[in-house]
């Protein structure tokens, strides 16, 4: 199921522009969408750098393969897959683990 926010025509709160990362760097946000976007991030430290943290990710995971995994990680996220299909609902697994990394926005 793909998620879409509904955007109002306020300006973005830091919130909004943690569930619009996805949709921003795919490019799939709607070119109004994406200069307001765009505006809070100008205006807004900790989103930026959450964006930039989510770039650094998606760059440095996609050098890693199965093999670069101690089998107690491989299995752990093998097991956390697991039960996140089990779930049903197409949400991240529970856990603590999720959210912006660091101190994250405000």
């Amino acid at each position: 199921m793909l998620f879409r926010l509904r955007l109002s025509r306020q300006d973005l709160v830091c919130q909004q522009v943690v569930e619009l990362v996805t949709s921003y760097l795919e490019g799939s946000l709607s070119r109004a969408d994406r200069r307001r976007f765009e505006a809070h991030l100008a205006g807004c430290p900790n989103c930026t750098e959450y964006l930039a943290q989510m770039r650094a990710t998606i760059r440095l995971t996609g050098m890693i393969t199965a093999d670069d995994l101690p089998e107690p990680a491989l299995e752990e996220f093998t097991e956390l897959y697991r039960r996140w299909r089990a779930d049903g609902r197409g949400e991240p697994p529970a856990g603590g683990r999720g959210g912006p990394p660091g101190p994250g926005p405000r």
